[in-house]
């Protein structure tokens, strides 16, 4: 993947640093597995997996922390 689209992490606030932490957890796997067919046939089997559920919802609050602190967490 080519695609330049991180250009920064600062943000306005919490709640678009939180949707670029949603971004950049989701351009994890699709950085980590390329094919569009294969993520979509696997969609089916974490989608109502709690376990699977959890583990992306850390993924997502691991990078939200990163975002905050180069944000200086949103505090003049």
């Amino acid at each position: 993947m080519s695609d330049k689209w991180l250009t920064s992490l600062l943000t306005s606030g919490p709640q678009e640093g939180f949707e670029l932490a949603i971004k950049l957890s989701r351009m994890g796997v699709k950085y980590t597995q390329p094919s569009g067919e294969v993520r979509e046939k696997l969609r089916p089997e974490y989608a109502e997996s709690a376990d699977s559920l959890t583990a992306a919802s850390q993924v997502i609050a691991i990078n939200f922390q990163t975002i905050a602190a180069a944000n200086g967490y949103w505090r003049g």
